[in-house]
């Protein structure tokens, strides 16, 4: 103890200089066989998973500022696979069931935390599509439980279930396998391990253009310089359209600010993830302490990394209706991300009509969550040039033939 406490003090004085680096500092080179473009949660699980699973190491992932100041640093961080459709279903179990043993594989405390997600209906016609949605989940394996009032407020005792509210409760959802965890952590984490087998990380690195010959791409131009790639595979969170539209690709993409706040911090007094999509405003406590408080996304398109006070005063309106104590709250600190979303909520991950460009993308409100599952089959894609099965019907195809994904209902509160 006495000698972690010596550590601890030294580093400090020494502005933490001493401190082994997580991941090399790499300085591109002319040519990769793979260029990953983001370096979010996204973008280095499919480095890590392309040199863990396909052996595919002359790997670079551009991130245009430090890793982990983008969206993966900007959400709420909630963990679920309580979706619909059996695409989606089957996608967001398999990142959650990677979750469940992510801390081990990387060697690094993702802290994630299955402290349940419950999600409320407050009219016949929510409880009627949730009661739909746990029984697809049942029949995909998925757990699910279908609450009455009574068993919401056994779940979450601070909750005010006084029938003269405007919108009373009438029963709910929970998926007790989901949570959330440390996004700065799994960041890190998988920069970490992608690092220690071979892929370059380069931040600072912004991408200034997408070289293209007889419809095949050929190499990314950046700050730094042009950089030669075999295949390049872009996951820009809330930029993906700017990017692609690089390539000459446009995408059925639109960006919005995200916003959510933290209040100060206070002893353990919510367990669980909460979501309300009807009122909207979905809540958890993090290991600090605060409040992590979010809402719909803005209702305009925007690339702004900051949100608008009438969703702030919308969602402490259903907040303080739903947990009446919290009033005495003060609230911290504000901000917003910025989600790229699709017509049907849900996302794109595969081929694009420019020979060895692939993008995934369109992950709305609900990117975190899928943050492994995303990667590996990205990843696999990549490895490939062709989908995985878990990945297959979320083409951009699907947005000419029709055959949609439609998750609005089960994607969160923001859609």
């Amino acid at each position: 103890m006495r000698y972690s406490l010596f550590n601890l003090a030294r580093n400090a004085l020494s502005c933490h200089r001493r401190w082994p680096r997580a991941w090399r500092a790499a300085a591109p080179r002319k040519s990769y066989d793979v260029v990953i473009v983001g370096g979010g949660g996204h973008g280095l699980a499919t480095a890590y998973y392309l040199a863990k699973n396909h052996g595919i190491r002359n790997v670079a992932v551009l991130e245009k500022g430090p890793i982990g100041l983008g969206n993966t640093g900007r959400n709420t961080t909630v963990v679920r696979s309580n979706y619909m459709w059996d695409d989606s279903a089957h996608l967001y179990e398999h990142a959650l069931k990677l979750w469940e043993g992510l801390s081990e594989e990387l060697n690094f405390n993702t802290m994630f935390s299955q402290r349940g997600v419950l999600n409320l209906a407050f009219t016949r016609h929510e409880l009627n599509e949730m009661e739909r949605r746990a029984s697809a989940m049942h029949l995909n394996g998925i757990d699910c439980e279908l609450l009455t009032p009574a068993e919401v407020k056994r779940w979450v005792p601070l909750i005010d279930l006084n029938q003269d509210s405007r919108y009373p409760l009438l029963g709910g959802i929970v998926q007790r396998r989901g949570g959330n965890a440390r996004h700065d952590a799994v960041a890190w984490g998988y920069a970490r391990a992608a690092s220690a087998l071979g892929v370059d990380i380069i931040e600072n690195c912004a991408v200034t253009g997408i070289r293209c010959e007889a419809g095949r791409v050929t190499a990314v131009e950046t700050s730094l310089g042009e950089i030669s790639a075999g295949r390049v595979g872009v996951v820009a969170a809330g930029h993906s359209g700017v990017v692609m539209g690089m390539a000459g690709v446009k995408l059925p993409v639109q960006s919005y600010p995200l916003q959510a706040l933290v209040s100060e911090p206070v002893k353990p007094v919510f367990h669980t993830v909460l979501m309300a999509g009807l009122v909207h405003v979905y809540l958890s406590q993090s290991d600090k302490g605060e409040l992590v408080i979010g809402a719909a996304r803005d209702g305009y398109v925007s690339y702004a990394q900051r949100g608008s006070f009438n969703l702030i005063e919308e969602q402490l309106r259903a907040l303080l209706e739903l947990f009446p104590t919290f009033s005495r709250l003060r609230m911290m600190r504000q901000w917003a991300g910025i989600v790229d979303c699709t017509p049907d909520a849900s996302p794109v991950i595969g081929k694009t009509p420019v020979d060895n460009l692939f993008v995934n993308c369109g992950w709305g409100t609900g990117g975190f969550k899928a943050t492994p599952g995303s990667g590996w089959v990205f990843a696999h894609t990549l490895a490939n040039g062709e989908p995985h099965a878990l990945n297959k019907n979320f083409s951009l195809e699907r947005f000419a033939s029709g055959r949609l994904i439609d998750e609005a209902a089960a994607a969160g509160v923001a859609h």
